[in-house]
C-alpha cells in the first residue's frame, strides 16, 4: 500500500518553520529597560533608538534581537518592579536607562541609587551583562541636586564593575533640531545620535559572541 504524497507546498512551509525557529533559538536577547526616551515616545516604533540599535546588530551580522522596554513615565522604582518581566526574556544584556523621571520629579538621590544598584546587581545574579546609561538634569533644579543627581551613575557604575555611557542625551538634549517641540523628548533624527553614541559600548559587550557567518 502506498503512502499519500504530502503536497510540496506543505513541504516547504515545514522547513520555512524549521528554520525559523531555528534561527529564533540561535538569536540572544538584549532589553532597554528604561522610561519615554528609550520607548520612543513621540516617534514611530523603528525610529526609536532600541530598534535603530538592533538593525545595526543585523547589519553587522551579530544574533541578538532587542526589546523595548521602555515605558513612559517610568521611574528606577519602576524599572526595579518590572525585572521579574525583563528577566523572563532570558536576556544577554541589558541596557538600563532610568532616572529622568526620578530626578524631574525631585525623587531623593539616595533612593535613585539604591534602586539602579538593586537592578544591576539582581541582572549580574544571573549572568546578564549591563550597561549603565547616565542621566542629567537641567541647571533649573540647583547646582547641589543635578551635581549629586549626576553622580549616581558613575557611583553605581564604579560600584558594580558595569561600563557606564555618562549621558544617555549627550549632544541632543537642548539641541533644538534633535528634539520634538517639548524640548524634552527626541525625534527621529536625535534617536539616531542616541544609537550612535550607544553602539560602541554596545559592540564591546556583544564582540565576545562570534558573529554570523
Amino acid at each position: 500500500m502506498s503512502l499519500p504524497r504530502t503536497p510540496a507546498v506543505v513541504l516547504v512551509a515545514l522547513v520555512l518553520a524549521a528554520t525559523a525557529g531555528a534561527a529564533a533559538a540561535a538569536e540572544q536577547v538584549i532589553v532597554a529597560l528604561g522610561d519615554s526616551l528609550t520607548a520612543g515616545l513621540g516617534v514611530a516604533p523603528d525610529e526609536a533608538w532600541p530598534a535603530l540599535l538592533a538593525a545595526r546588530l543585523r547589519r553587522e551580522g551579530y544574533p541578538y534581537r532587542v526589546v523595548n522596554a521602555g515605558v513612559s513615565g517610568d521611574t528606577s522604582a519602576g524599572g526595579l518592579a518590572r525585572l521579574d518581566w525583563v528577566l523572563r526574556n532570558d536576556p544577554e544584556v541589558v541596557i538600563v536607562a532610568l532616572g529622568a523621571n526620578d530626578g524631574l520629579r525631585g525623587q531623593p538621590v539616595r533612593a535613585l541609587r539604591a534602586n539602579l544598584t538593586a537592578i544591576v546587581e539582581r541582572l549580574q545574579k544571573r549572568g546578564v551583562k549591563v550597561l549603565l546609561a547616565g542621566m542629567r538634569l537641567p541647571p533649573n533644579y540647583g547646582a547641589a541636586f543635578t551635581g549629586d543627581f549626576a553622580a549616581v551613575y558613575a557611583d553605581v557604575a564604579r560600584r558594580t564593575g558595569v561600563p557606564l555611557v555618562p549621558f544617555l542625551l549627550d549632544k541632543v538634549a537642548a539641541a533644538p533640531g534633535l528634539n520634538q517641540a517639548d524640548g524634552i523628548h527626541p525625534n527621529a533624527a536625535g534617536h539616531r545620535v542616541i544609537a550612535d553614541r550607544l553602539w560602541p559600548h554596545l559592540r564591546r559587550l556583544v564582540g565576545t559572541l562570534r558573529k554570523n557567518s
